[in-house]
């Protein structure tokens, strides 16, 4: 086999597997979600499920970290879910603020600490 089969192959398996199947829900999603009221008592189920889960996720980023997380301390990792909490609030509640926030301050907490990624 030549490298531009296999590299065509890799691309159509990434296309038909991981691109399309998400591309229906979203035209889905699209054309019910248009019906849906969001002030509706399932809609507000949706945001709390939605909301839990996203606590979950940053608890358990904070807790048992993985990957470059790992080398970091307990405390630079509260210090920056923090930061990017007071970023958030302070401009104007962005979710890109607060995230730029506080991986500023996880990197130059790093950097602080001589902990190379």
């Amino acid at each position: 086999m030549s490298l531009y089969s296999t590299e065509l192959g890799a691309m159509l398996v990434v296309i038909f597997f991981g691109f399309l199947p998400n591309e229906v829900w979203r035209v889905l999603g699209v054309l019910f979600g248009r019906r849906i009221d969001p002030g509706s008592l399932w809609m507000q189920w949706v945001q709390a499920v939605a909301t839990a889960l996203l606590a979950a996720v940053v608890a358990r980023l904070l807790l048992v970290p993985s990957g470059a997380l790992v080398a970091l301390p307990l405390g630079l990792r509260i210090g920056a879910v923090a930061s990017g909490i007071a970023g958030f609030l302070a401009l104007r509640r962005s979710v890109l603020a607060g995230v730029l926030t506080a991986e500023a301050v996880l990197v130059a907490g790093a950097w602080w600490l001589g902990i190379s990624p």
